[in-house]
């Protein structure tokens, strides 16, 4: 079978509940749901699976799953008794996505204890795992130069789509090179694209290839990918004694002075010698140069950001000083997170952030990635607040890269559209690359987080008031955007500061004071806290609500199914699909049964609570409230309330298009009769709200970063009034331990972000993490990736350049011996003896490679010998007769 084969079992393997529903057509979900009454006691006599069928027989009815032969990545299906979609055909799909391990189409996780390791065991076991992916994973690996071992290789992963150039120049860790990511990273000196290549060229290479060592004819500037990063001078393979006395030690080990070496390179060229610098060595000195460049400006601003004329003469405003100080911080470290509490200004110290680089740096292009409703204040802000140009991305697909490659300072779009776009946008060079709401990529296994990491830019910025917001991973995933190389790379990273109880589980987190320091060189916080001079006063109330009976009934019900989802040994996708739908039915019935059951009325303490609020509110003159609930239907209940007290109202759901939002809140803001914002999480993000004074949280959000933000709406730079927050809470439900569990997400992300704070290790009471190691795991191999065409390009130009250097080198000196053979007099017998002779011996140092061309291998000694080479075949050709001057023409060309 080829390794890109994607057989009928992978497929069901692979298939997901979303996938089923999907193809069984509009009433997918319903069927599969309803399938799922059906009871298969014994698997071995009702199901039948082959390589090319599955066959289940539903309550006597037979039902056959077969691929498509007319669409090969589809399934076909048939039921003995029903023609089409039935809720027989429902049930054989039912049983697949429940009874994976069963059918043998995944496998129960291993749930051995998974203790800190050692550092040496930590990196065996990393280097392991790359070995076997580097066995697994279909690869095609092509050679620059086809029967030479020490070469370039373009190595494409079919499963991703990407190619990547692989420099082979040893058999050892540390020697060679590959431009993927993890390399970069996770300082191992070798990753799964390496491994493969040498495996590979194990077995085509000879004996006496390997044993040769990879001999360097020049000097090359590179980095070395261990830890730490270092600059290298490499030296070549000869190298005479003055000119090792010339580069003072400098070749022996990593490069401190770039300054010096920067100094050096001219001087070895002067001396005869060709001088490679490495395109990532050539991108870490010119950040080395910046930063030492910028150090003493920046320095002046965050000495006296008060008083210092940027504050004013910056951007078309006034900056407060922390936004001076921020701006400065972030233009200092070149890559930076912002993360400021919300409502503190974040938006204008990125416009600035561009402005500042723009006049010191001679930045020109930016790219702003944010949500879709924030994309209008940023064009807006811009323009406001710099004056420079901005354009927003948008309308359909084949119209978007021509506004990419535009010649606008800003460029603005969501991050759906750099999804779906990044073929398109993947090889602009941007200056500078901001992300707003960058806990947007919190997930590094997500695939918009993927695409975002891949872009490349000079300098970057990520504005978030919540880096942190559920665990450890959200943090780590947005600072590898920044650097992927400063926090280490994640089995070092997550060995070293995780807390694991017997079975693997997550308790908690260590070692907070190095992750603090680590990020302390481009990570700025300052919170609300830290500002209370400059914000008005807030007040949190907790309005504790008794449930009703059938409000417990319907939780206690919902509940009970959650725990014996959590108490199975392993767990499969339609168990997950059942957790959530518990936890979110738990969730909803602490505010009104009629979510849940649609029931009406519906019984609700909650509601009864809210009115009684909202009628002691109406009678405050000027009051004006941003109402949150999660649920749509919850404001569906709320909205005659606030008709029965009086409140006149806006209201902002997902279902409202993002153009008529700013309309919504202009109304609140300037209608004296529209006292109440009623809002799901949809407004939580990127809203002005300023005109609010009271906020009230029907039910809770999962993690304080939502509960922040929604706050930060009203509570924010800019408000004159304080602030009130009331947050409902039904006694007896899953609200109480969402309390408990929002404090704990706090003192995490206090004890991470807070340079201040003492704290070293905190417990956390999530099972989030045991639930995704219980996870079974699926066996199917996953569809081949289509292949990143521009990045393959950029591989294969690299390749083609070193191919076409050699091979007009060869052509120079295969011209200048025609010449000589045509210029000298005629040879007698005894010249063809010694010329075939002196042939027999000039085959000893060829190879051939599978393409049939013959490569000669010469030891030239230092690298005078290759220029008074050049210089002697030049002085020849020169004096060529009239009849050889089209060879010396062709070798031009």
């Amino acid at each position: 079978m080829s390794t890109d084969t994607i057989t009928f079992r992978d497929r069901l393997s692979r298939l997901t509940f979303r996938r089923a529903a999907k193809l069984l057509g509009p009433e997918g979900e319903q069927l599969i749901h309803a399938g799922g009454r059906y009871e298969f006691d014994n698997l071995d006599e009702l199901v039948h699976l082959g390589d090319d069928h599955f066959a289940v027989s539903v309550g006597g009815v037979q039902v056959t799953i077969t691929p498509d032969l007319h669409r090969p990545k589809r399934l076909a299906w048939a039921c003995s008794r029903c023609d089409g979609v039935c809720e027989h055909v429902g049930a054989a799909f039912s049983l697949i996505l429940e009874e994976k391990t069963a059918l043998g189409l995944a496998k129960a996780p291993d749930l051995e204890p998974v203790a800190a390791l050692s550092e040496e065991e930590a990196t065996d076991r990393a280097l392991a795992e790359r070995a076997q992916r580097a066995e697994d994973e279909p690869m095609r690996i092509r050679a620059a130069e086809p029967g030479v071992l020490w070469t370039d290789y373009a190595v494409t992963n079919t499963l991703t789509g990407k190619t990547y150039r692989v420099a082979l120049r040893s058999f050892d860790r540390y020697e060679s090179y590959c431009s993927c990511p993890d390399f970069r990273a996770n300082t191992l000196g070798t990753c799964k694209h390496i491994l493969r290549v040498q495996r590979s060229m194990r077995k085509r290479s000879t004996r006496k290839q390997r044993s040769t060592p990879y001999r360097r004819t020049g000097f090359s500037v590179a980095l070395r990918y261990g830890e730490p990063i270092e600059l290298r001078l490499l030296p070549p393979a000869e190298l005479d004694a003055s000119t090792r006395r010339a580069l003072e030690r400098m070749h022996r080990g990593p490069v401190t002075d770039v300054h010096a070496l920067l100094r050096l390179v001219p001087k070895l060229e002067a001396r005869g010698f060709a001088v490679r610098i490495h395109p990532d060595a050539e991108a870490y000195i010119e950040r080395w140069l910046y930063r030492d460049r910028i150090a003493q400006t920046v320095a002046a601003v965050r000495a006296d950001p008060a008083r210092h004329p940027l504050r004013t003469g910056l951007l078309n405003a006034e900056l407060l000083p922390y936004q001076l100080d921020g701006i400065a911080f972030a233009v200092g470290a070149g890559r930076a997170i912002l993360a400021d509490d919300m409502g503190l200004g974040k938006t204008i110290q990125g416009i600035g952030v561009g402005e500042f680089l723009a006049r010191f740096a001679d930045i020109r292009r930016v790219l702003v990635v944010c949500p879709a409703s924030l994309k209008g204040q940023w064009q807006r802000e811009v323009e406001r607040f710099s004056g420079r140009s901005a354009v927003q991305v948008i309308g359909a697909m084949a119209e978007r890269p021509a506004q990419y490659a535009g010649d606008q300072f800003f460029t603005i779009a969501n991050y759906e559209q750099v999804l779906r776009d990044h073929h398109a946008i993947g090889h602009l060079e941007w200056d500078l690359i901001i992300l707003d709401e960058g806990q947007r990529i919190k997930n590094w296994e997500a695939k918009t987080s993927q695409v975002i990491k891949d872009l490349r830019s000079t300098f970057a910025l990520v504005l978030t008031g919540t880096p942190l917001e559920n665990r450890l991973d959200d943090l780590y995933s947005v600072a590898q955007f920044i650097d992927d190389r400063h926090l280490g790379p994640a089995f070092r990273f997550f060995n070293r500061h995780q807390v694991t109880n017997e079975k693997g589980r997550v308790l908690g987190y260590r070692h907070m004071d190095e992750i603090r320091a680590n990020l302390r060189p481009f990570l700025l916080r300052r919170t609300r806290a830290a500002l209370l001079k400059e914000l008005p006063p807030r007040s949190t109330e907790v309005v504790r609500v008794p449930a009703t009976c059938e409000q417990l009934e319907l939780h206690d019900g919902q509940k009970r199914i959650v725990a014996s989802i959590i108490a199975k040994p392993y767990i499969s996708e339609m168990d997950l699909l059942r957790l959530r739908r518990a936890l979110g039915q738990c969730r909803m019935v602490a505010d009104s049964t009629f979510l849940c059951d649609k029931i009406a009325p519906g019984h609700s303490s909650k509601l009864e609570a809210l009115a009684d609020l909202l009628g002691n509110l109406a009678q405050e003159e000027g009051r004006k409230i941003v109402l949150f609930s999660e649920w749509t239907t919850m404001l569906d209940l709320i909205e005659p309330l606030l008709g029965e007290v009086g409140l006149g109202h806006v209201r902002l759901d997902g279902s409202v298009p993002q153009k008529k939002r700013q309309g919504l809140v202009d109304r609140f803001s300037k209608d004296p009769d529209c006292r109440v914002f009623c809002c799901t999480n949809a407004g939580s993000t990127g809203l002005n709200l300023q005109a609010a004074d009271t906020v009230i949280n029907v039910d809770l959000p999962w993690n304080p970063a939502v509960l922040e933000q929604r706050i930060g709406r009203a509570h924010r730079m800019g408000q004159t009034r304080p602030v009130q927050v009331y947050l409902l809470i039904s006694d007896g439900t899953i609200e109480e331990t969402m309390l408990q569990t929002l404090a704990t997400k706090a003192d995490m992300a206090q004890a991470v972000l807070d340079p201040e704070s003492d704290i070293t290790d905190v417990s956390v009471n999530s099972g989030i993490d045991e639930l995704k190691r219980k996870m079974e795991v699926l066996l199917g191999r996953p569809e081949a990736a289509g292949e990143d065409d521009a990045q393959k390009r950029a591989v294969a130009e690299q390749l083609e350049r070193r191919r076409a250097m050699e091979e007009t080198g060869g052509k120079l000196v295969a011209s200048a011996f025609d010449f000589l053979a045509a210029a000298l007099p005629v040879r007698d017998q005894a010249d063809d003896a010694l010329s075939a002779q002196i042939a027999d011996n000039l085959r000893a140092c060829t190879d051939q490679g599978d393409d049939g061309r013959v490569r000669l291998t010469i030891d030239l000694g230092d690298g005078g010998a290759l220029d008074r080479l050049a210089s002697s075949l030049a002085a020849i050709m020169a004096g060529a007769p009239q009849g050889q001057v089209g060879s010396r023409e062709a070798v031009r060309r």
